[in-house]
């Protein structure tokens, strides 16, 4: 099979919306599934062909980054959106760059500021369908935009979702009160779109009283500009008064179909309290009213509720059944492993878990992509299974491909988890633990990996500095490029373009990977010319001699 064609098995576990969807990659794991798949081969992993700054201004906790980065999107005609934070401790701009040749095609500032927070949250925009791009802005409000495969700055359309009368495009309560909400309210999610062109976010609220009496909760936009928003605590079943906020970081998930939208809302109100417990949320698409819900608890001990921590980044997938995914800390604290907790679609039957969900999205293996694999099911699960030195573990951190619907008793624990069909420790020692844990390696520094059912492999970052390929076929890293020395950082995804370039993020800087660029056609010109007078002079040398 070549790079250049989807194995037919893979594209049939392709998302069905991704026919509609304009974007080659539209944010955070892809799509709105979050499945992570790539309808395209990666390129080998030979050279960096590009790279830029995410962060103009990086603040390191001694040798860590504590910030989540948010995910590159990438337009169908190759166009690659990427958020930059330009200040200190805040400030954001949108910047679009030809994925071919890295050139800035634009950029467009925005007035964004972070909602409370203990590590810095990801700013992650959206490529909706129609080639539309939305950022978040200032006091909850979305910017959206057009024309992005072209040079130039446009004037995007500011919108809010709580306008009048659920007209996003109604600024007037937001501009009678401009400076409250612009203190109190921020989107404190990645921005996901449906395949119908609605996008889906959280938002914080600080202070309720200073905006009308708005409450952190959910929101949605319409492709048409009506907006819908609930507030969090509305999602609690009827008794429990602790609910306060969307978990930040936690990423929309929405069906294939666009029926429905699951969202995670916790007790931790994001300003006061950055680590809760709560529930997972089924809600209609269109209406927000709920369809399903289900408390999120420990697998070691499941009278005690699992830890939703506001400093990561897990948000929910939707398998190609249905079934939904989602990483949360264990609890009590003992490894800061978690579990990937697994349930059927109506949220209604807790199924097998997987061994570790700590910071982790999920990503949908098509079965084909592993041909050792001789199971029932027809797609398997990607996510890290590091194992962390210091807390409880022994260092040899993972990643691993799990069948969701087989079981193994997991060694650390005891609990029954998802059966683990491959794995593969990080192979750089590492130099923290190595004294009292020799066989210590660099964790494994994605959130969500891209998928490449072509290939038969993934893609995974590494904090020792590396972007490496998971071969599924071998259970190798058969192709590995280094980007930077390495440094401990808060997961990024992986993302693969339209042309097959491959995207990562280490220290704070972007790479486009992928087979070394061609040489420009004038350099190419020189050498054919250079090339012709050299023959054209071999050729007189040898009329002179013969003569």
């Amino acid at each position: 099979m070549t790079r250049t064609v989807l194995a037919a098995a893979g594209l049939a576990l392709l998302p069905a919306a991704a026919a509609a969807q304009t974007a080659a990659w539209a944010g955070y794991a892809g799509d709105p599934q979050h499945t992570a798949l790539s309808a395209t081969a990666s390129q080998p992993l030979q050279a960096i062909r590009w790279q830029m700054a995410v962060d103009l201004n990086p603040q390191y906790d001694g040798n860590d980054l504590l910030i989540h980065y948010g995910s590159p999107a990438i337009t169908a005609a190759n166009t690659v959106i990427v958020p930059v934070k330009t200040g200190a401790t805040d400030g954001f701009r949108v910047e679009a760059h030809s994925g071919t040749t890295g050139a800035l095609l634009w950029t467009q500032a925005t007035d964004y500021t972070l909602p409370a927070h203990g590590w810095t949250p990801s700013y992650s925009p959206t490529i909706a369908p129609g080639n539309t791009l939305y950022y978040a802005g200032a006091g909850g409000t979305i910017y959206k935009r057009g024309n992005l495969d072209a040079p130039g700055a446009v004037t995007p359309t500011q919108l809010a979702f709580y306008g009048s009368g659920g007209n996003a495009a109604d600024l007037s309560g937001y501009l009678a009160n401009q400076a409250n909400f612009n203190a109190n309210v921020a989107i404190s999610t990645p921005i996901t779109s449906d395949s119908a062109g609605n996008v889906y976010f959280g938002y914080q609220v600080k202070d309720p009283s200073a905006v009308g009496g708005l409450r952190s909760g959910l929101a949605r936009i319409d492709s048409t500009g009506h907006a819908t928003y609930v507030s969090a605590a509305s999602l609690a079943p009827a008794g429990d008064t602790s609910i306060r906020a969307v978990v930040t970081n936690c990423a929309p998930a929405v069906t294939a179909d666009g029926g429905r939208v699951y969202v995670t809302v916790s007790t931790a109100d994001g300003v006061t309290s950055q680590n809760g417990n709560g529930y997972l949320v089924a809600l209609n698409a269109a209406s927000f009213a709920v369809t399903g819900r289900i408390d999120l608890r420990d697998v070691k001990t499941p009278t005690n509720w699992a830890t939703l921590p506001n400093d990561g980044t897990a948000s929910p997938t939707v398998g190609p059944n249905g079934d939904v995914y989602f990483g949360v800390l264990e609890n009590p604290f003992s490894s800061s492993k978690g579990w990937m907790l697994h349930f059927d679609a109506d949220l209604t039957q807790t199924k097998t878990p997987g061994a570790f969900g700590w910071d982790a999205t999920a990503s949908v293996v098509p079965a084909s992509m592993v041909p050792s694999y001789h199971g029932t099911s027809s797609y398997l699960i990607m996510t890290k299974y590091n194992n962390y030195a210091g807390l409880g573990g022994d260092g040899v951190n993972k990643v691993a491909i799990l069948d969701p619907n087989d079981t193994q008793t997991d060694s650390r624990t005891g609990a029954t988890v998802m059966k683990e069909v491959l794995t593969i420790a990080g192979p750089t020692p590492d130099p923290e633990y190595v004294a009292t844990h020799p066989n210590a390696v660099r964790e494994w520094c994605i959130n969500t990996a891209a998928v490449d059912p072509a290939t038969k492999s993934v893609l995974v970052n590494s904090e020792d500095g590396k972007l490496y390929r998971w071969d599924l076929t071998t259970n190798t890293l058969s192709e590995a490029v280094t980007l930077t020395a390495g440094i401990g950082e808060a997961y990024t995804p992986t993302v693969i373009g339209p042309d097959g370039t491959v995207y990562a993020i280490s220290n704070a800087t972007l790479f486009a990977v992928g087979a070394p660029v061609p040489e420009p056609a004038f350099a190419l010109g020189l050498a054919a010319a250079a090339a012709g007078v050299g023959a054209a002079a071999r050729r007189l040398r040898r009329r002179v001699t013969s003569a």
